[in-house]
């Protein structure tokens, strides 16, 4: 498994983002921050296309961006080619998101679920494999379209 993974947020994602981040750091790995680093109002994209960017290019595996809805944040990451954002609200949602679409950005909307909720959804996301089989042709048709 790779130790090295992405986090981003706007100011609403900005405590958990902080949360999460010493949460993974006490798990051994090894974290890039994309930003925000305080709690002044900022545009979500900002952050989520350098993140999603990263993941594009393969620099890191993968990723967590998080916003108040997750929404902004899963959008814009959308737009890259080879990143599978998946806006997560619950523990099923997010072993689904990597078991049948290999999600490798989990969106958390920082306003709707508990810290303690996104903490859990991060460890199932990082512990959590792609199935492959019959998932693998559909995720393999995300990017064979792409249209400008």
């Amino acid at each position: 498994m790779d130790t090295h993974i992405a986090i981003g947020s706007d100011h609403a994602g900005f405590q958990y983002k902080a949360e999460i981040i010493k949460f993974l750091e006490d798990k051994q790995f090894i974290v890039k921050d994309f930003g925000t680093y305080s709690e002044a109002s900022t545009d979500y994209a900002d952050f989520a296309h350098p993140l999603a960017e990263s993941i594009a290019n393969k620099q890191y595996e993968k990723g967590i961006l998080i916003c108040g809805s997750g929404n902004g944040v899963a959008i814009t990451a959308n737009k890259h080619a080879g990143v599978r954002a998946a806006l997560c609200w619950s523990e099923e949602i997010v072993a689904l998101a990597r078991q049948h679409n290999n999600a490798n950005v989990l969106c958390l909307p920082a306003r709707f679920i508990s810290l303690e909720e996104a903490k859990k959804f991060v460890e199932t996301f990082l512990d959590t494999a792609f199935e492959g089989g019959r998932h693998e042709r559909r995720v393999a048709k995300i990017d064979a379209c792409a249209v400008a």
